[in-house]
């Protein structure tokens, strides 16, 4: 509970010390303390009973409901005393029986809506909590008496009831969202002696809820599954609870959606709904959402097969991960079903599943929430990748748990004291912290920070930490990181070629016509698996390989279908309704496309005048011994290569270099037509295109010094690219 008009501090005064009141300390008709506690008996100590507490003048004794406020905190919260403890750190301490309030219902579909501005409900939640956090006394009582107390339904704000008096009349699971029946508080709750049946009727009434509404989902879930696997799909995506709002003070005069029968027919006072601001849900780290296409017959074979193979579609199930799948789910049920903090490494190598596997078990305990089957929980992903500074991971957190977006260092400031502080209302965050070693800083606070959170007692942080070694927290973070990693770790081993063939397999389920042979599909996964293991470099080679059978219309397949079934059997180069099939051969080329350098394919596809320009940045290269030079050096050096491979060269390369120019020549050339001169080629224009494309570095020009040329590249990408070139062996050019 809040109030925007803090009540008393605490009365046990700073500077007074905490002292335990027992059973014999009190006459047994009356719980109030003596002025002057009965000397012991000698003997009687261990028989003691710790009944109550006192700082000052004031005593707080089992059963009574009180007002508790942690330290740097405006929020209040009622809870009911237990029975007394020492933490810790051995303070004096207490164990609390929390009351929920209407407005921290993180599920807005339960949320009732006729609960009162300061309604409160009894919960079967407990923790412990030092006795310091005591902020006061609060009055609970039923609507009838609250009524009967303040008939004009409102609480003036000097009165000694403003913040303190509160009604309940009904108990509620706060995790579940599960309420019981309306009651009487004081037919229900008298002293200390009804705290336990009362906590046992919430339990089973609120258990009784659950079941029902559980059955009631699952029916409904029957119905809606009712379908073929290829015509139906989860379409909706996985978001985390709503913000929650400013609580209201619970003294305020506003009396929310009270309906005119809880007050006398003759009350002369009208009812005002509180002004709060309807905000809409906050949604954080989405997760993908499963777009499988149907067998619509305008969308070839093709399309469908390359959807399908796309990393970035969410498949029907992940095969090959259902022992991870199970570990990661049994571990974090287990921590939102307790209430408790965790953290979990989870390792492997690239494309074996890791995050995919994660995001489809959060899928899965969210349909569990929507069942009422698990804990309200709040998930948000975190990607190394995608974030500017690992600093911003806080502000990213912050912004998942109370919907506010605030700075990086603010949001570490006002997360310590999140986790530090107890709060009953708090729901299990979920953070996967994916690509970790790129959230690595120089003095790894940030990874310190995380780790350490799940530590503190009252955060109900759970971290699952993703990363591509298994010895990254050794190797990479300090032992006071990688220890609090604890033991809790999830290896995530390569795909072998097998499985690899399932998950293929699994993907091209339903795609018409036969168009990816079985035998390409196998040596796809085993030159994979040989290799890494990597279930989205497999699926990539698929994926180019159908579009490379789409393009060419399977004129290459077919060919090589024909050859080797010359005795005019089925060719394995077409599928059913003749459609171009992926083949062996096919694989080879979309594997040699994905091993080769992507620099050396570019200086491939280069014209002729730029790969020219840098053959000539290599000769000079060799000739000076140095990394860099100028362009006149380069088209000195490309003027000597024209003349000295004049005499050789053929009359067609002639013609092919005179039509890049006007009709300046080289002095001293021979032949019908001279061949051009640099300049006139336009060797300036692929100079800057070759510098558009990060090739080559070009100083401005300035006219005190030379404009130099250094190569952005390395010079093997560009011998290797022009080893076997055509052109370049034309020219003669040597040492290329």
């Amino acid at each position: 509970m809040s109030s925007p008009e803090p009540s008393n501090l605490s009365d046990a005064s700073e500077g007074e010390q905490w002292r335990w009141l027992y059973s014999d300390d009190v006459p047994t008709n009356d719980e109030r303390p003596r002025s002057t506690p009965r000397p012991l008996r000698k003997g009687r100590q261990a028989s003691r009973t710790i009944i109550g507490a006192c700082a000052g003048s004031e005593s707080y004794y089992r059963g009574d409901c009180v007002l508790l406020r942690a330290e740097g905190s405006n929020q209040c919260w009622v809870a009911i005393i237990q029975s007394f403890t020492t933490d810790e750190d051995g303070m004096k301490a207490a164990e609390f029986v929390w009351f929920s309030n209407e407005k921290e219902v993180m599920n807005k579909a339960k949320k009732r809506t006729d609960a009162l501005p300061n309604e409160i409900y009894i919960s079967t939640s407990a923790d412990v909590n030092s006795l310091d956090t005591i902020d006061g006394k609060a009055r609970v009582v039923s609507l009838d008496r609250f009524l009967a107390l303040h008939p004009t339904a409102k609480i003036p704000r000097r009165s000694e009831d403003a913040g303190k008096l509160f009604v309940c009349r009904r108990g509620l699971d706060m995790r579940t969202t599960a309420y019981t029946d309306e009651f009487t508080w004081e037919d229900r709750y008298s002293g200390f002696d009804d705290l336990a049946p009362l906590i046992e009727f919430v339990t089973s009434s609120t258990s009784t809820a659950r079941r029902k509404t559980s059955a009631s989902a699952k029916a409904r879930s029957k119905v809606d599954t009712s379908f073929t696997g290829n015509q139906k799909q989860d379409t909706r995506a996985p978001t985390t609870p709503r913000k929650r709002r400013a609580i209201q003070d619970p003294g305020s005069t506003r009396f929310g959606s009270l309906s005119q029968a809880h007050f006398p027919s003759d009350a002369n006072y009208a009812i005002t709904a509180p002004r709060t601001p309807d905000k809409g849900a906050l949604e954080f780290t989405p997760l993908s959402m499963r777009h499988i296409l149907l067998d619509d017959p305008q969308v070839s074979p093709f399309q469908l097969a390359r959807n399908r193979l796309h990393v970035a579609s969410v498949p029907t199930n992940l095969p090959c991960r259902e022992k991870e799948f199970d570990e990661v789910y049994f571990q974090l049920e287990k921590a939102i079903s307790n209430g408790a903090s965790n953290c979990i490494y989870i390792s492997g190598t690239p494309g074996a599943g890791k995050t995919a596997t994660v995001r489809e078990v959060i899928r899965q305990l969210e349909r569990d929430v929507e069942a009422n089957q698990l804990d309200d929980f709040i998930f948000v992903e975190i990607n190394g990748m995608k974030i500017t500074n690992p600093h911003h991971s806080y502000a990213l957190l912050w912004e998942a748990l109370k919907g506010d977006r605030v700075s990086a260092a603010q949001a570490l400031e006002l997360l310590e004291r999140e986790f530090t502080n107890p709060n009953p209302r708090r729901v299990p965050c979920v953070v996967l912290m994916d690509e970790l070693d790129q959230l690595v800083t120089k003095n790894q606070s940030v990874m310190y920070n995380f780790f350490n959170w799940p530590a503190l007692r009252h955060s109900r942080l759970i971290v699952l930490a993703v990363a591509n070694t298994m010895d990254l927290p050794e190797r990479t973070l300090s032992n006071k990181i990688s220890s609090r990693l604890g033991l809790t770790r999830i290896a995530f081993p390569g795909y072998n070629h097998e499985q690899l063939v399932r998950i293929i397999q699994s993907r091209l389920e339903g795609v018409p016509g036969d168009i990816v042979d079985p035998d390409a599909i196998r040596f796809a996964s085993m030159k994979i698996a040989s290799v890494s293991g990597d279930a989205r470099r497999a699926l990539d080679i698929c994926r180019r390989a159908i579009e490379l059978v789409e393009n060419d219309g399977g004129a290459r397949s077919e060919s090589q279908g024909a050859e080797r079934n010359p005795r005019g059997q089925k060719s394995p180069g077409k599928g059913r309704d003749g459609l171009p099939r992926v083949t062996i051969s096919t694989i080879k080329q979309a594997i040699a496309e994905a091993i080769s350098n992507p620099v050396q394919q570019h200086l491939r596809s280069l014209a002729f005048l730029p790969k020219l320009f840098l053959a000539s940045v290599l000769s000079r290269m060799g000739r000076s011994g140095g990394t860099d030079s100028t362009l006149a050096d380069v088209i000195e050096e490309m003027t000597k290569i024209l003349k000295a491979c004049a005499g050789r060269m053929g009359q067609d390369v002639i013609d092919s270099l005179a039509s890049l120019s006007g009709d300046c020549r080289v002095e001293g050339t021979t032949g019908k037509r001279g061949i051009p001169t640099p300049r006139s080629m336009g060797l300036g224009v692929a100079a800057l295109e070759l510098e558009n494309a990060g090739i080559i570095i070009l100083e401005e020009h300035t006219p005190q010094r030379p404009r130099k040329i250094q190569l952005a590249i390395s010079e093997t990408h560009v011998r290797m690219a022009f080893r076997d070139d055509p052109e370049i062996h034309a020219l003669g050019i040597q040492g290329i």
